[in-house]
């Protein structure tokens, strides 16, 4: 409906500009409103305000050309031009009505549309390390990257899915250490558990696979793997007076690993937590209906070469410098808080030189827009990533970056405590076995993404109107409801074709049912466009009330033939968008609850 009108701007700019009163070379993008009063009209415009200049006219002359130039159109019943030059459409009292039949007949595809079409669009979203399973914390980026990149792809846009597997690096032998260390503990040594050292049950699980398969063969005695380490922090039951590094503590541990395993051995004790952690974060997002196009390795853009061209690229441009053996990018100099290390004075690499890399193969593999979702507090990444970009002569405005707030967990109004690195956490796949997998992913998409997320279970799990997602779930349940009780009382109830006996709908819930189906491919695009999937779980919200209040409200099973296939009509185009937008957002729609 939007749509339409802004084809009748574009017909009568079109017209003006070939007559050369625009004063402009190229029409511009008309703002096209809807309106917060009905005495105003369904929707408005200000381009007569915008062109005015140009033109070299006064705003409300313009919008008089522009309203003479206006095609003719069944939808518009009259168009008047209001205060300082802003121009209003009032649709004709049947245009609502005709759009039933177009949602019935585009089906699946009504509100998906174009303005994307001919771009690339990379989204990569999660990308948590593989160090542990995804927590509840990542289940929200996963279920607003997925929708953001559900909603792109709806509106026209080309959408590349893709999962950055930190691979590599700290965390990662901490890892393998961990799992070690709990091998040797399985193996029958007695030691210490370092403070830093991953806890979960699942470096047990991994252990035991090694100890099961190997026995002995990956075993050393504690005295050699501790012995000469320095000390770790104090832990819970130990004196807190004595001094002591954890992270030194766990470096040393990492090197013992190392060099007593030999290269082989580590690196299969590495591969072996990774892959495992890995292929569960793949299962988990697989079962919470998200799925990627590529996952990009960390170790691969090292092995290819990708870092050190880009350090490479940097250093050609001038923008690093030496000091204290290391190699330094001028980052501040492009607007960062400070300058950063590439290359540590060890001649390693850091995380950052990998992000930069990344981020430069990202558009170096031709998308037109980058968008990284990030855990808030990442929101430093920001402004360092962008000026590494600068740097390189890219162009920064191509890339952009949504933070994700935390999801915090109530159960009986009590927060549920958690803390990652002890193990002491509540896994996606837990909250997707307790509260279903719709539930969390409406949830989860509720609010802005820069929002704090106050996630009640019990609300998640209740069966009533104030659980907004069984509330919008039971609105479609209900139209399918009412074919089955046609069925049962063996009434026909195939709809006519075309626009038939539509003209019967005028009661005001009908009304308003019109009205706002006829808003979603604008609710589609909007959410789309502006990264907000929130958007599309209120209007999903509004519909479903409009719907629960047409349905207590009046029969449609009536007598009437004429009037029940109208409702019948009605319903079913209601159902078709409440089934539309619940797919975009990744939940289902039930015919029965």
């Amino acid at each position: 409906m939007k749509q339409d009108i802004k084809d009748l701007i574009h017909a009568a700019l079109g017209r003006l500009l070939a007559e050369g009163g625009l004063g402009v070379q190229a029409l511009p993008e008309p703002q096209l409103e809807r309106t917060r009063e009905a005495g105003h009209g369904d929707f408005a415009t200000n381009v007569a305000l915008v062109l005015a200049k140009p033109a070299r006219t006064r705003p409300r002359d313009l919008a008089q050309r522009l309203v003479d130039a206006l095609p003719p159109s069944p939808l518009v019943a009259r168009v008047e031009i209001a205060g300082p030059g802003f121009i209003n459409f009032f649709l004709a009292e049947g245009a609502y009505r005709s759009l039933v039949p177009q949602i019935l007949e585009a089906g699946n595809d009504f509100g998906r549309g174009r303005i994307g079409a001919g771009r690339r669009v990379q989204v990569e979203f999660v990308s948590a390390n593989p160090t542990g399973p995804l927590h509840v914390g990542h289940g929200r980026g996963a279920a607003y990257g997925a929708v953001v990149a559900d909603l792109l792809a709806a509106v026209g846009f080309e959408v590349h899915r893709e999962y950055y597997v930190n691979d590599a690096g700290r965390q990662m032998d901490i890892l393998a250490t961990s799992v070690w260390l709990r091998y040797l503990e399985l193996c029958g040594e007695d030691l210490r558990f370092p403070s830093n050292g991953y806890r979960g049950d699942y470096v047990w699980d991994i252990a035991a696979t090694l100890h099961r398969e190997h026995g002995d063969a990956y075993r050393v005695d504690t005295e050699t793997v501790c012995g000469g380490l320095p000390p770790d922090t104090p832990q819970e039951g130990e004196p807190q007076d004595l001094e002591g590094d954890k992270e030194a503590h766990i470096d040393g541990l990492v090197v013992a690993a190392k060099r007593l395993l030999g290269d082989n051995r580590y690196r299969y004790v590495f591969e072996l937590g990774l892959n495992t952690i890995l292929d569960d974060i793949r299962d988990d997002l697989s079962q919470f209906g998200v799925d990627y196009q590529e996952w990009y390795s960390e170790r691969a853009l090292t092995e290819s070469g990708a870092v050190d061209r880009a350090i490479e690229r940097l250093r050609e441009r001038g923008h690093l410098y030496e000091r204290d053996g290391a190699l330094w990018f001028r980052a501040s100099e492009f607007g960062d808080e400070k300058d950063r290390v590439l290359v540590r004075e060890n001649g390693q690499t850091t995380y950052f030189a990998s992000d930069v890399a990344y981020h430069l193969d990202k558009l170096e593999r031709g998308f037109d827009r980058v968008v990284d979702i990030w855990g808030a507090d990442h929101h430093g990444y920001i402004p360092r990533v962008k000026a590494a970009l600068t740097a390189l002569g890219e162009d920064p405005d191509r890339l952009d970056v949504l933070l994700v707030q935390f999801a915090i967990l109530y159960r009986g109004g009590e927060k549920v405590q958690m803390s990652t690195r002890s193990g002491e956490f509540v896994t996606l796949r837990e909250l997707r076995r307790e509260v279903g997998r719709d539930a969390a992913r409406y949830f989860y998409v509720m609010r802005r993404c820069e929002q704090h997320l106050d996630f009640d279970l019990d609300l998640a799990k209740s069966e009533s109107s104030d659980n907004p997602v069984y509330y919008v779930q039971y609105a479609h349940a209900r139209v399918c409801s009412v074919l089955r009780q046609a069925a049962e009382r063996g009434m026909e109830i195939e709809p006519s074709a075309g626009t038939t006996h539509l003209e019967r709908l005028t009661e005001h819930q009908e009304e308003t049912l019109l009205r706002t189906v006829a808003r979603y491919p604008e609710v589609v695009e909007a959410a789309a466009l502006k990264e907000e999937p929130h958007q599309l779980t209120h209007y999903l919200r509004d519909l479903a009330n409009e719907l629960h209040t047409y349905y207590n409200a009046h029969q449609f099973l009536v007598t009437d033939a004429a009037l029940r296939d109208a409702r019948i009509k009605l319903i079913l185009a209601v159902r078709q968008v409440l089934r539309n937008g619940l797919g975009l957002l990744g939940v289902s729609a039930p015919e029965a609850m």
